[in-house]
């Protein structure tokens, strides 16, 4: 039933919603890409909803201004719930740059008595902008687009994640070490 953390089976295990925020290209997705294969390996339910690839169908049509972002994040987070809801880790790699679309996520698993973890990828834009995977600060440098997040559009960083990254100063593998280790912490392995 969503929601309630049970599913036909009885209770759900391991149901959480581990949220990595952070800039453009500091790495969210590299990230949790390694934790879901490291955790697939081992036979755990787990997905990814990749940003870009929910907004591709479940916010399709929606733009980069705040409010649309705002929608955007919710419905990934709804979606994460009911997953988490049904004893899936949820790994969700969305800039989501706002702390109040964020404390709304939060506030929605916390109702409907789902775990949420906030993980802030803290790469710095200059880093960033140097691997610029998807070409955006190149675009945003030479005026084709504007409302690039941490450039010309606002990115509130997190004041209290449960886990802070400095992925620019780490290899792969020990962020996803970090990732792991914060899961067996709080008992989710």
């Amino acid at each position: 039933m969503p929601g309630t953390g049970t599913t036909a089976a009885g209770p759900a295990t391991g149901g959480t919603t581990l949220w990595l925020t952070g800039l453009p290209s500091a790495g969210k997705t590299t990230l949790a890409y390694g934790l879901a294969a490291r955790l697939r390996a081992e036979g755990r339910r787990v997905e990814v909803l990749d940003g870009d690839e929910v907004r591709s169908f479940l916010s399709a049509g929606l733009g980069f201004g705040r409010a649309d972002r705002e929608t955007h994040v919710r419905r990934v987070g709804f979606v994460a719930e009911l997953l988490a809801s049904h004893g899936v880790l949820v790994l969700v790699p969305v800039i989501a740059p706002y702390a109040d679309g964020r404390a709304a996520v939060r506030r929605h698993h916390e109702k409907e008595g789902t775990r949420y973890l906030e993980v802030h990828v803290a790469t710095p834009v200059e880093v960033c902008s140097a691997r610029d995977v998807k070409g955006l600060y190149a675009r945003q440098a030479a005026g084709e687009i504007s409302g690039l997040t941490g450039v010309d559009d606002p990115y509130e960083v997190p004041e209290s994640p449960q886990l802070r990254i400095e992925a620019h100063e780490q290899s792969v593998e020990e962020s996803v070490g970090a990732l792991y280790a914060l899961l067996g912490e709080r008992g989710l392995l």
